[in-house]
């Protein structure tokens, strides 16, 4: 293990103070980030993306693990400064880009296999998902931070209060596996709610055929009305009884009691009509 200042000592020397228009909350506990780090899989191959580092206690995590090369994402100066002391500390197996995550394909970033480990800015942490979720046949693993109610969402079965679009899109392209909590007092400034670790890991091929982009349009059209019936809810879409007649479907079935397989299977109706 490299030596190098306690945190706190970093995040004072460098005025490093969290921006909630970034979304931040600092994780400071490197045995938290240690165990992050373990549960992320193969480090010593491949390329380890972290997005939003900010101190650099889950940096240090992966690189003491045996990561072979980490690139780091990070928009804000303060913290590239304090990546940059990491590189230093590491020599050769830290790289920094200065960007927003927002605008980094990280499914380009250096050599497979990927793998994303980040302790994920609250406030894009789904449209990041979301982003990667297009490209997930570029990564090997995701190992993320998220408030427990998205990882909630996440892992949620049909029939359940969480079980949503976001459900939908996931399970059909990942196996979706939550690790621990995190409660809100192990990060500065505490979150008003509880953190989960969750990691997805890609299936071999998506659960059923569909085309993502048709999928993303039933499952919004189905859970924007949940409460209504599929007849109803899908009536944007064109002729919805028809559409659920030809997929062997209940009319009168509500979103939230289709399973995955199901779903696909409006979409691929949906686009052969």
């Amino acid at each position: 293990m490299t030596e190098l200042p306690p945190l706190r000592d970093v995040l004072a020397a460098h005025g490093l103070t969290a921006r909630k228009s970034l979304g931040q909350h600092f994780l400071l506990d490197l045995n938290l980030t240690g165990r992050i780090a373990r549960a992320s899989g193969r480090l010593e191959v491949g390329t380890t993306i972290e997005i939003g580092p900010g101190p650099g206690g889950l940096t240090r995590a992966l690189l003491d693990a045996g990561a072979r090369h980490v690139i780091a994402v990070e928009r804000d100066d303060r913290a590239i400064a304090i990546q940059n002391e990491i590189a230093a500390a590491y020599p050769g197996r830290l790289e920094i880009i200065a960007d927003d995550a927002l605008k980094v394909d990280a499914a380009d970033l250096g050599e497979a296999p990927r793998r994303i480990v980040a302790n994920l800015p609250y406030n894009i942490s789904t449209v990041l998902l979301l982003n990667w979720l297009r490209r997930i046949d570029a990564f090997e693993s995701l190992t993320l931070m998220f408030q427990k109610e998205v990882v909630d969402r996440l892992a949620a079965a049909p029939r359940t209060p969480d079980y949503g679009r976001l459900s939908v899109i996931t399970q059909w392209l990942c196996e979706v596996r939550p690790l621990f909590n995190v409660d809100k007092r192990a990060f500065t400034p505490p979150p008003a709610v509880m953190s989960t670790v969750v990691q997805l890991l890609p299936h071999p091929q998506p659960l059923a055929p569909a085309r993502l982009e048709t999928l993303e349009k039933v499952t919004a059209a189905a859970f924007g009305q949940r409460r209504k019936m599929l007849r109803s809810s899908l009536k944007s879409l064109g002729s919805a009884e028809e559409l659920l007649e030809a997929t062997g479907i209940a009319p009168t079935a509500r979103a939230e009691e289709l399973t995955v397989e199901q779903f696909c299977a409006l979409a691929q109706k949906l686009d052969q009509h």
